[in-house]
């Protein structure tokens, strides 16, 4: 069985063709699904798709690029994650981090947003989804500041060594459509050396088709594709991939095996 590891099936783009969405899925034998969290706004609608669905799961967080206008004027507190993160669905603790990809300098609070986030993950046992972009240096320095638990971080595209920062600090990397890029060298380079026992595969769809739908809506079931090409560029049978990823996702996510 194929697991999506991060997407986004309450975004509308998905939302307006979902029975199509879910019987591509079931085709591609992509069967179960990690619905993210990227504000909570949002987040009743999320939780009503993945309590429809026993193959989906969830995760509570702000993503590092949403500004405070864009959830209600507050940032989330502590008690906002770890109440949410209660909920038998929930496995995982994001998407968060640091973004300073649009940032002409970093921003305070979204450090702190992060610290938040890390203590959320500290205080409910679960694992965090951590995007980082721009902010490398930055992200591993306050993962190792809060001791961050664990968790992965999510649509890798930083260089080797950054990756194996993250494992030593006990993360697991997630590779998405975008490893089958032409432009993407240094992700291909990650997926050839990282260890088999620290991979997931992921979509992000809506974003992030991977060739040959490269510029098209993105869903789960195109994740077949990122396994394809992982698996074309370390010799090895796609099988051993999809094998490798699933086995790796239910060890990190384990409340999602259990039954809610």
């Amino acid at each position: 069985m194929y697991i999506d590891s991060h997407c986004h099936l309450n975004f509308p783009d998905l939302q307006a063709q979902l029975p199509d969405v879910l019987e591509r899925m079931r085709a591609a034998g992509v069967g179960h699904a990690l619905v993210v969290s990227v504000n909570l706004r949002d987040w009743p609608g999320l939780m009503a798709l993945v309590e429809r669905y026993p193959f989906l799961r969830a995760s509570v967080g702000v993503h590092p690029d949403n500004d405070t206008e864009d959830d209600d004027g507050a940032e989330p507190t502590l008690d906002d994650l770890v109440s949410r993160a209660a909920h038998p669905k929930v496995v995982a603790i994001g998407e968060t981090g640091l973004d300073y990809y649009r940032l002409s300098e970093p921003l305070e609070w979204q450090r702190e947003r992060f610290r938040t986030h890390i203590r959320a993950a500290h205080a409910t046992g679960l694992p965090l989804i951590i995007h980082t972009r721009a902010a490398a240096e930055d992200t591993l320095r306050l993962m190792r500041e809060e001791k961050a638990p664990g968790g992965v971080m999510h649509c890798f595209t930083e260089s080797w060594e950054v990756a194996q920062a993250a494992m030593e600090l006990g993360f697991y990397i997630s590779l998405s459509g975008i490893v089958t890029f032409k432009n993407a060298a240094q992700i291909q380079d990650v997926a050839r050396k990282m260890p088999l026992d620290r991979l997931l595969i992921e979509t992000d769809s809506p974003y992030l088709a991977p060739v040959p739908y490269r510029g098209k809506l993105n869903d789960p079931s195109r994740v077949i594709h990122v396994a394809e090409k992982i698996a074309e560029l370390r010799g090895v049978p796609v099988s051993a991939i999809e094998e490798a990823s699933a086995e790796n996702y239910w060890r990190l996510f384990a409340k999602a095996a259990v039954p809610a």
